[in-house]
């Protein structure tokens, strides 16, 4: 099988996401969040600076419970209409 690169548009989704799932851990230990989240310290590491920019779906509502954070505020990141209120 062979994977279809992401679009920029997509990249862009991912590092937005990427940066409200740090803001929202602002000072957590990476490690208990991640584990929380049900993955591994190094994913969220990933996911935080966008090298993983199309997260699972699983992965991001599990972030969004470890976070205390909105599903609807991972959705508005990705789409880029991050209502501030909501993000964290």
């Amino acid at each position: 099988m062979v994977r279809v690169p992401l679009s920029p548009e997509q990249v862009a989704a991912g590092q937005r996401l990427g940066a409200l799932i740090r803001t929202a851990r602002a000072g957590r230990d990476p490690e208990t969040v991640a584990r929380a989240a049900g993955i591994s310290p190094e994913t969220l590491r990933k996911i935080e600076v966008g090298r993983i920019p199309s997260p699972s779906f699983g992965t991001v509502i599990g972030l969004c419970t470890a976070l205390d954070m909105p599903l609807a505020a991972a959705a508005e990141a990705w789409r880029g209409t991050v209502d501030r209120r909501m993000a964290i």
